[in-house]
């Protein structure tokens, strides 16, 4: 049975009331703090954020793999994911769980540890949010902003970083890897075999922690 509250993991009890959900297909919705995760605990995050007068579900630390609780899964982060518009898409779906990851978007945080990111994981699969990105890895910081969001996309539920929410005004999370946060590990070639997406020559892709690096192309970016 899902629980309402994370398990084994802090509270903050914030100020900010959370909404009602409008119903419809399980969400998670990924983005950044724009701190430190070395220099800031995800309590400290959460109290912050609760003194700007904002919400979210969970706030995590990749780093130390703390992460604390502000509101039920079954209240909406209302006015959190497109304020000032209209539609509240943070209302939409029966649930739209909001996580903020301590760190930045022009560092993508899946090029570090993920401590924690299993419980995570599993708390939000027995809310039934499918563990796929229907839109794809979020485009890299600083031009990941995308105004036109798809609505199709969205209506099917699932993974989104906060930049691809139609109607968001947001760049993060920035480039992260979706791979990583569906909990699957890298794939390794069988021995004496070379991987299809081997065969290539190496591009240059986006900046990440490390800055930018060659790797072999899998597929359109």
């Amino acid at each position: 049975m899902a629980n309402a509250w994370m398990r084994g993991i802090g509270r903050v009890n914030g100020k900010t009331p959370g909404g009602r959900p409008q119903g419809g297909a399980p969400r998670a919705v990924w983005h950044m703090s724009e701190s430190d995760p070395n220099n800031l605990s995800a309590r400290s995050v959460a109290q912050r954020l609760d003194s700007d007068g904002r919400t979210s579900h969970l706030v995590w630390n990749p780093v130390t793999g703390d992460t604390v609780q502000l509101l039920p899964a079954t209240a909406a982060a209302a006015g959190q994911l497109t304020p000032g518009l209209r539609t509240d898409r943070a209302r939409e779906g029966r649930v739209c769980i909001v996580i903020q990851v301590v760190g930045y978007s022009l560092l993508p945080f899946t090029d570090g540890p993920l401590n924690g990111l299993d419980p995570i994981l599993r708390w939000l699969d027995s809310w039934e949010i499918p563990r796929w990105w229907p839109a794809g890895p979020p485009a890299p910081f600083p031009a990941s902003h995308s105004p036109s969001g798809s609505e199709r996309l969205w209506a099917q539920g699932g993974h989104f970083g906060h930049s691809q929410v139609p109607g968001s005004r947001a760049d993060g999370p920035g480039a992260i890897d979706i791979g990583r946060l569906r909990g699957v590990p890298l794939p390794f070639p069988a021995p004496g075999l070379r991987s299809p997406s081997a065969t290539g020559p190496l591009s240059r892709v986006r900046p990440s922690a490390n800055g930018v690096r060659p790797h072999a192309a899998t597929g359109p970016t």
